[in-house]
């Protein structure tokens, strides 16, 4: 995640992280005004979109459904992920047509977090510009309820677990399934506690996707594949997120022990950067590729919107390629 703070320990392991059962508000998004999305034209720019295929969202498939597809057509999901509201959310509502036009499966959206323990300095710097402006979760969803509409691939939220706390979790996910979300990743709450976040998003036709490290042990990752959702994501590197010269051969050897258990899809994550990771861990057997901190900083180093879109077109379509 295709499918991006002050860099935790490399042996934190996503799934061991412990959700802060009182959160502060001082940490929280929530604590920034809520604008409201206004749409801004592009047209003046040099840079003219492609028209996003128009599409019903909920005749849209679902993150199951689309690697079910995918496999009868013997293809590899690409997953992309951005932040949004960086640089502001009038741009990624652009970016997201941009991504579902040039070839993207399933689009991870992340909720920008002021403390994301996940998320390496490319992200974290994407989260902060984007909470300075002001893309609070009811931001986000306005936005989303716009544009989903528009996009022909699913999009699953990347987020925290403080948020949806402070909105409370059943009120949060028939708010985001009624803007059209199709699934949900959640980093920092260990597989113990997941038992309300699966039943609610159960209930309301969400699916959770849940990660699996290196370092997970055996029987823990059976446990993982059993309760995930949608897609299994297999993160490739001990750490946070972040670009890397090269993708651990390790994959490769916990893919086939993954594959070994169960039919579910994998889609591996974290660190991967180049059309040739893209290719080599989609011959290693993974259903799915996620480039996250890669596409985040082509928007994010951007000297215009529009500059940052034509580059994560062209961008995006060489990652694609890889996969063909």
């Amino acid at each position: 995640m295709n499918m991006s703070i002050a860099s935790k320990s490399a042996a934190t392991s996503f799934l061991h992280l412990q959700h802060n059962p009182n959160p502060n508000p001082q940490h929280s998004l929530f604590r920034l005004p809520s604008p409201t999305f206004l749409p801004v034209s592009l047209k003046s720019s040099s840079f003219k979109p492609p028209m996003a295929t128009l599409a019903v969202a909920s005749s849209t498939l679902g993150l199951s459904d689309t690697f079910s597809k995918l496999k009868q057509d013997g293809k590899v999901a690409f997953i992309p992920y951005i932040t949004a509201g960086d640089p502001d959310l009038s741009t990624t509502a652009e970016a997201l047509k941009v991504l579902d036009t040039c070839g993207s499966d399933i689009i991870e959206l992340g909720v920008p977090y002021s403390d994301p323990l996940a998320d390496g300095p490319v992200i974290q710097a994407a989260a902060t510009r984007a909470l300075a402006k002001g893309a609070n979760l009811d931001a986000i969803l306005n936005m989303l309820k716009e544009v989903i509409p528009q996009l022909s691939c699913p999009v699953a939220l990347f987020t925290y677990y403080n948020p949806i706390l402070k909105r409370g979790v059943e009120k949060f996910m028939i708010t985001v399934k009624e803007v059209g979300v199709h699934g949900l990743v959640v980093p920092d709450v260990p597989l113990e506690e997941t038992e309300l976040l699966r039943q609610e998003a159960s209930k309301h036709n969400i699916e959770l996707v849940l990660l699996t490290t290196p370092t997970t042990p055996r029987e823990r990752m059976k446990a993982i594949v059993e309760a995930t959702e949608g897609f299994l994501y297999l993160v490739s590197s001990i750490g946070v997120t972040g670009a890397r010269a090269s993708v651990s051969g390790k994959v490769q050897s916990l893919l086939q022990e993954i594959k070994a258990e169960s039919s579910k899809p994998v889609a591996v994550g974290f660190g991967i950067s180049k059309p040739e990771h893209v290719k080599q861990v989609a011959g290693w057997g993974a259903d799915g590729v996620i480039v996250g901190s890669a596409v985040v900083k082509i928007l994010g180093d951007a000297k215009s919107p529009e500059e940052g879109l034509q580059e994560l077109a062209e961008f995006t379509k060489s990652l694609k390629a890889a996969l063909i």
